[in-house]
């Protein structure tokens, strides 16, 4: 018995995706990996640096794109048949889980990591082969009490579950100061779980309406940008002295993907501050090193999450204490081309999930 597969496939850059079936037989899956039909597959700003900018995928074309899927695994190979009928969010950065790197809790930097729609076909099709260490289970009866469907706990493998990771990695804690610096996909959902975790939260970006948005789910203060770094500065440190929140120690999170809103985000830097490097850019910023130096302070970047940390994420958003449905619209797979050109175009003011 075999199942048809329907790929989205990327050929070359700038040039739209092509659709195409295969057949594939289930029984030839090998030892470790599943079968996941999709329920969604949201876009990321990394689809289109593959797509548009140049950015280099690890398997050759054509390749099919999207690694923020979710879905239920219809099929396994040996060592995995438990995963049958499961519904499940397939974390984008998924760790070997037996090298060095993993067995020293940093499987971010996994030489052996599998990442849908870079080291093989991802999520824009019907069916995805992605391997079963790792897979985060969804609880189809919290699923339902909840609300939420399964298409949209996709943008969970990526957007908000790497803005998780660079929160785990600052140390945020109750009353900490948290400034997010672009409230787009992953900020969005970044200022919602600080809020949770009861930080303090500001929230920065050039579009007044996304801020609109997040003054109701959890920014205590936003800042509408109009490029005048000192003015931003000056607007953070008071509102923070007129809160009675600490002038040192404030965790800054860089979200934007954008060479202004990096250099936004490293001028903030105060005393013992922690900047995240959470957005991505090919552009270059042009910043002085030494402030990091001087201020005692720390940057490092995030790469995805740790499949462990996923239940913890998927809690926040069964239980209603991160919202997603105001941060997606979902559309139908074979809209995938006009989807990305809209992306490419800044139309969409929305994370879209892709349906099949």
């Amino acid at each position: 018995m075999t199942i048809e597969l329907t790929r989205w496939q990327m050929t070359s850059p700038n040039h739209p995706m092509e659709c195409s079936t295969v057949d594939f037989d289930p029984s030839t899956l090998a030892a470790g990996r599943v079968l996941v039909e999709v329920a969604g597959c949201g876009v990321c700003h990394t689809d289109l640096g593959f797509l548009y900018d140049g950015v280099r995928t690890r398997h050759e074309l054509p390749l099919t794109l999207g690694h923020e899927i979710s879905g239920h695994v219809v099929a396994a190979g040996a060592g995995a048949e438990s995963l049958v009928g499961a519904a499940v969010v397939v974390p984008a950065v998924l760790p070997c889980g037996t090298c060095d790197a993993c067995r020293r809790g940093r499987g971010a930097v996994c030489a052996a990591q599998f990442f849908p729609g870079n080291d093989d076909h991802g999520g824009f099709a019907s069916h995805v082969i992605v391997p079963s260490e790792g897979l985060c289970r969804v609880d189809e009866g919290a699923l339902a009490a909840s609300g939420v469907g399964l298409a949209s706990l996709s943008v969970l493998a990526d957007a908000v579950t790497t803005a998780y990771q660079a929160i785990l990695n600052a140390g945020l804690a109750a009353g900490d100061l948290a400034v997010f610096v672009g409230a787009g996909g992953v900020g969005s959902f970044g200022v919602q779980l600080a809020h949770a975790l009861g930080a303090r939260v500001v929230a920065i970006d050039v579009d007044a309406a996304r801020l609109e948005v997040l003054a109701q789910h959890g920014a205590d203060l936003t800042i509408h940008s109009t490029g005048d770094i000192r003015a931003v500065k000056k607007q953070v440190r008071d509102w923070a002295k007129a809160q009675g929140l600490p002038p040192t120690g404030w965790k800054i999170f860089e979200t934007s993907g954008h060479p202004a809103g990096q250099e936004l985000a490293y001028e903030l830097l105060n005393y013992d501050a922690h900047l995240a490097v959470v957005g991505y850019t090919r552009e270059k910023v042009s910043i002085r090193l030494s402030n990091l130096m001087a201020f005692d302070a720390t940057a490092r970047g995030t790469w995805g999450c740790l499949p462990e940390h996923y239940p913890a994420v998927v809690d926040h958003v069964l239980s209603g204490r991160v919202h997603v449905a105001p941060f997606i619209e979902a559309r139908p797979m074979a809209e995938l081309n006009e989807t990305f050109e809209a992306l490419h175009r800044h139309e969409l003011k929305r994370r879209p999930v892709m349906i099949p």
